[in-house]
């Protein structure tokens, strides 16, 4: 009997699975779709809070985390897709649903409506403040490789800048001569670090090159997510508790 049972509850055939590819998932659109953030956990993250109902176990300060999954990762390879910067409006703590109250183009001439308060936001007449925001979205690698975006801010604007920099600075030889190949043409390994100002101590970003993608359906992969990015087919939805948690 035992044996019988045991043969009943073994995995199904691959083939069997890809026959019926995509069944029971013909209503579901991006908007039914939860982006993923990887975010850096500090140590006001609810993730590693133990009486907080957020709290994942094994979660700490400085450990990477996958807001959908909960995975945590000491270091993650991704593929950048695609770049976004924008202005995100926000109301204070306290009275904030937890969703950004508009969100602003970088080009948007409201940035010049604001003024620096003692904390350092910068305030609209409304009295919301806006976090200048630099949305990198990514193919998170790893045995079965899944869209995510990392979002940069504050201090951390100037590890998306010179990530930025390290693309734009990849030239390639062509029978035109050099040219810039594709964002998404070369794999990059993240880690965190603690950082440092006089105001604090936190975990940021640390960006390295690994080198280019050798994998062509990995590569069409992040083509096809970089080209509904750009058409906007794929919306951040930007909440308090995905953004990075630096303080600073």
């Amino acid at each position: 009997m035992n044996q019988v049972a045991t043969k009943k509850e073994g995995a199904l055939s691959t083939n069997l699975f890809e026959a019926d590819a995509n069944q029971g998932a013909q209503n579901i659109s991006q908007e039914d779709l939860a982006l993923p953030f990887l975010k850096v956990l500090g140590q006001l993250s609810p993730e590693v809070n133990k009486t907080h109902g957020k709290y994942v176990e094994g979660a700490e300060p400085g450990k990477i985390i996958n807001t959908v999954t909960n995975e945590l990762y000491s270091n993650i390879n991704v593929i950048p897709v695609f770049y976004k910067r924008q202005y995100i409006e926000w109301q204070d703590r306290g009275q904030s649903t937890g969703a950004p109250v508009a969100i602003h183009e970088a080009d948007s001439d409201i940035v010049s409506t604001t003024t620096r308060d003692k904390s350092f936001k910068d305030r609209l007449p409304n009295g919301n403040y806006l976090e200048n925001t630099a949305s990198h979205f990514v193919i998170l690698m790893g045995d079965s490789p899944t869209t995510a975006l990392i979002s940069m801010k504050a201090t951390q604007l100037k590890v998306s800048r010179k990530w930025n920099s390290m693309m734009m600075g990849i030239k390639l030889q062509g029978k035109n001569g050099l040219f810039t190949p594709p964002t998404y043409s070369h794999i990059y390994n993240l880690k965190t670090v603690q950082m440092s100002n006089d105001k604090g101590t936190w975990f940021g970003w640390d960006v390295a090159k690994i080198g280019p993608v050798s994998d062509k359906s990995i590569y069409d992969i992040a083509k096809n997510f970089a080209e509904r990015v750009g058409k906007g087919e794929v919306q951040a939805k930007h909440g308090s508790e995905e953004t990075s948690s630096t303080p600073y």
